[in-house]
């Protein structure tokens, strides 16, 4: 099997913008996250200066915060490194249901729109 140029040259180009695009939406996720921590910070000591809040409730509400932050941040990896569901014999029969509903609406729509 014989490849062009052409074709690897597309292929790394194609590598390497998906990797770059892949850098910055890492980036902006990491910022955003950054941002909202600090912002975080800033109103729990705002509530701290207004005597709203006592200085140790803030030290743990904010521990809370970031425990809270770290274990959905390791449920949304562990979604997304566990293999999807196989789909069961029910949902297959299901979803062919469904499709041969939508068939019959598309065809009845047709011949509105034809007659």
């Amino acid at each position: 099997m014989s490849e062009h140029p052409e074709n690897n040259t597309f292929d790394r180009q194609t590598r390497e913008r998906l990797i770059e695009l892949s850098r910055k939406i890492l980036l902006a996720g990491l910022g955003a996250a950054a941002l909202a921590q600090e912002e975080i910070e800033r109103f729990i000591l705002l509530l701290v200066e207004r005597g709203e809040l006592a200085e140790k409730d803030a030290r743990q509400m904010m521990r809370e915060i970031l425990d809270r932050r770290d274990q959905v941040m390791r449920e949304r990896k562990a979604e997304t490194t566990q293999p999807p569901a196989a789909a069961t014999k029910a949902d297959i029969e299901a979803l062919s249901a469904k499709i041969s509903e939508l068939n019959k609406k598309i065809e009845e729509l047709r011949k509105q729109k034809a007659g």
